[in-house]
């Protein structure tokens, strides 16, 4: 098995010249480390719970499906791996604890879709919300658990709101997807032997708001750890 060390996590973050002590003030280095972290976890979140739906919406079947749980898991575990190099200097994401974190990140978002779906409409959309605000706040409570030092582990702090605001861009993806049935294209763009039509549908639209709440839960997450929990 494959080790992630620290060193290798710090340089890909771009946190190591940041932490130095007297480069910059302490309450200054908080906000850049939280907020590149922010910025690292929900683009790997965008990205992976983006394709994982964009798979098990457009055909479900056995292949689309574990394609998609491929992709979702090794997004968590991307994503854990930025939230520990963030509270803690990562050593090795594949002990259990950690491996749990990922592996219950992704059960949150399959628990998610399955809840809106299974009782469908406006109803299951609202109570698919709610379920994935309760699973969200769990999962990261046992992620800090699992990645955070000692006064980490022990903050009070309790991530309801970071959750709920994870959620809630979640419920503008599926709405988007299943609500709004609305796109724009453009005038055919001849570029030399091509012609080109750029089309933007609702979706797509409902991508980047999940993707600016996945940055402000992220980044209230990790400012607030920073900040009470040093």
């Amino acid at each position: 098995m494959s080790r992630i060390t620290k060193p290798d996590v710090a340089e890909w973050l771009g946190m190591s010249v940041i932490r130095q002590p007297g480069v910059l003030g302490r309450t200054t280095r908080q906000r850049v480390v939280g907020i590149t972290a922010a910025l690292s976890a929900a683009a790997l979140e965008t990205l992976a719970v983006g394709l994982w739906f964009g798979l098990v919406a457009g055909s479900r079947t056995t292949s689309t499906a574990l394609a998609g749980l491929g992709i979702l898991f090794c997004g968590a575990l991307l994503r854990a791996s930025v939230f520990g190099a963030t509270v803690n200097h990562l050593q090795d994401l594949l002990e259990p604890r950690r491996l749990g974190a990922a592996t219950l990140l992704t059960a949150c978002w399959v628990l998610w879709l399955l809840v809106a779906d299974r009782i469908g409409g406006q109803a299951g959309l609202v109570l698919a919300t709610g379920a994935l605000t309760v699973l969200l706040t769990c999962q990261f409570t046992f992620e800090r658990r699992a990645f955070g030092r000692r006064s980490i582990r022990h903050c009070s702090f309790v991530p309801i709101v970071p959750a709920a605001l994870l959620a809630i861009g979640a419920s503008a993806l599926l709405s988007a997807a299943w609500f709004v049935d609305w796109s724009v294209t453009s005038p055919p763009l001849s570029v030399e032997f091509a012609t080109l039509i750029v089309r933007i549908e609702a979706v797509q639209l409902g991508g980047v708001v999940f993707g600016l709440f996945a940055f402000l839960a992220h980044q209230r997450r990790f400012q607030r750890l920073l900040e009470r929990c040093p």
